[in-house]
C-alpha cells in the first residue's frame, strides 16, 4: 500500500469515528440515555449503594476505566470522596474458576449474585448487545433488585429489553462503537459528578 493510500485510510477512519460521535451528540435518545444513566447511578451512589461493571475484551478494559474514574477521581479540580464501583473483569481467580466449574457465560452473573444487592446498579458493556455473559449478568441483577444500564451499539441486541437505561452508539462498526463509548463514558461521568457535587 502506498503512503498516500495509508494516509487516506487513517483519515477515513478518523472521519468515520468523528461522524459517529457527532450523530450521538445530535441524538436526543443518546443524550437522554446518558442523562438518565447519570441520574440512576448518582441515586445509587448517594444512597451508599454501588456500581458493578462488566464487559468483554475492550469492554472489560472500559469497565476498569470507569471504575478507576469513580474510585480514584475524574477531575483533579473537583475533589470528592471515593465512590463505590467495581469492574467484574478484574478477578482472574473468580473468572477462571467459574469458567472451569460452570461456564464462561456465568463469570459475571456469579459475581452479581455474590456482590449485588437491591439499590445497586449493574452497568453492562456490549457492542453487539448479545454477549451471553452480560445477558446472564443482567438477568442476575434483575433477580437481585438492581437497576441495569447498557452501553451498546447497532440495534441494542438481546440486552436492550433487559436494560432500564440504554445508550446505543449509532453505528454497527465495532471499533467506532467502542470509540463512541469512551466519549460517552466521560460525558456520563461528568454529568454524574454534576449531580453529586453540583454544577462547577
Amino acid at each position: 500500500m502506498t503512503t498516500d493510500a495509508l494516509s487516506g485510510r487513517i483519515r477515513s477512519m478518523l472521519e468515520e469515528s468523528a461522524a459517529v460521535k457527532r450523530r450521538a451528540a445530535e441524538s436526543e435518545a443518546c443524550i437522554g440515555a446518558l442523562r438518565r444513566a447519570a441520574e440512576v447511578v448518582a441515586l445509587a451512589l448517594s444512597s451508599d449503594r454501588k456500581l458493578l461493571i462488566c464487559g468483554n475484551g475492550g469492554s472489560a478494559a472500559d469497565s476498569q476505566h470507569i471504575a478507576a474514574e469513580l474510585v480514584v477521581r475524574l477531575q483533579s479540580a473537583r475533589p470528592r470522596r471515593a465512590l463505590a464501583a467495581l469492574a467484574l473483569s478484574t478477578d482472574t481467580s473468580i473468572m477462571t474458576a467459574c469458567g472451569n466449574d460452570f461456564s464462561f457465560a456465568d463469570i459475571f452473573a456469579r459475581q452479581v449474585e455474590a456482590l449485588g444487592a437491591p439499590g445497586d446498579v449493574l452497568l453492562g458493556i456490549s457492542t453487539s448487545g448479545n454477549s451471553p455473559n452480560v445477558i446472564r449478568a443482567f438477568e442476575a441483577a434483575t433477580a437481585r433488585g438492581m437497576k441495569k444500564v447498557l452501553f451498546g451499539g447497532g440495534g441494542g441486541g438481546k440486552l436492550l429489553p433487559l436494560a432500564d437505561v440504554a445508550f446505543i452508539a449509532p453505528s454497527t462498526v465495532t471499533s467506532h462503537i467502542q470509540e463512541t463509548h469512551v466519549a460517552a463514558y466521560h460525558a456520563f461521568l461528568f454529568a454524574l459528578e454534576d449531580i453529586l457535587l453540583g454544577a462547577p
